[in-house]
């Protein structure tokens, strides 16, 4: 591969692009929520945030210095991280937050790069964050998932114009970000009917004798203030 070839790959990735109209990341944000308020949408589209969440909790695994085992994502959206090293302590305190907050948080991040007109780098960047999740998953199902998420990318990035890549790169964005919002609801709905009794928040209350509703609640901080922010930034206000 000659250097300008590799330039030009890097001017590509790198490099800006122009913003969408106005009304295009309106249209994005309309299908996104499109996706994530009515139940029978949500059910499917949910998968891409159970990726997300688990993707979370092995990244701040590996990050804090745990032993990343493998990560299991099943039909019924939910999913398992599995990872080995010290039971408790600040890094296995990460490691169990780490799963409601990622969708939104990399909702954000992503808010940030196309607020900066890095489209391509989102879409690049979301393809390699997916095959390295690729290398820890450990059912059929989730490979498919993974895989089929994956391919979405890589077929838009190489294949379409720069609209539908902008489009493509907005809608996943607002998808991250408004879904972010409706898991930590649903848990609590759950709580309520005496449901999800070992669920995260359930988990870092034993890892810091802070109760489970508090962690709840920064979850729902969290999310919420990563939807107005990110929002923000992709609406350029």
């Amino acid at each position: 591969m000659d250097t300008d070839h590799l330039t030009d790959i890097w001017s590509r990735v790198f490099g800006t692009q122009p913003a969408p109209s106005l009304w295009l990341v309106i249209v994005t944000a309309v299908l996104a929520l499109g996706a994530v308020v009515p139940h029978t949408a949500w059910r499917l589209a949910r998968n891409a945030i159970t990726i997300a969440h688990e993707g979370g909790h092995g990244l701040i695994a590996l990050l804090t210095g745990r032993r990343l085992d493998g990560i299991r994502l099943h039909s019924d959206t939910s999913g398992l991280t599995v990872s080995r090293g010290k039971p408790t302590g600040l890094g296995m305190v990460l490691t169990a937050a780490a799963g409601y907050i990622a969708p939104s948080l990399l909702g954000l991040a992503g808010a940030a790069l196309l607020a900066a007109g890095h489209i391509t780098a989102l879409l690049w960047g979301a393809t390699a964050l997916l095959l390295a999740l690729l290398v820890m998953i450990r059912n059929a199902y989730g490979v498919l998932t993974v895989v089929l998420t994956g391919a979405a990318f890589v077929l838009i990035s190489w294949l379409t114009t720069a609209d539908v890549q902008a489009a493509f790169a907005y809608a996943v964005v607002w998808f991250l970000l408004l879904g972010g919002v409706r898991p930590p609801f649903e848990l609590m709905g759950k709580r309520r009917r005496g449901g999800a009794v070992d669920s995260d928040p359930d988990q870092l209350a034993r890892l810091t004798h802070v109760p489970p509703a508090l962690w709840l609640g920064l979850f729902h901080v969290v999310t919420l203030c990563s939807l107005i922010g990110g929002g923000r930034w992709l609406l350029g206000l």
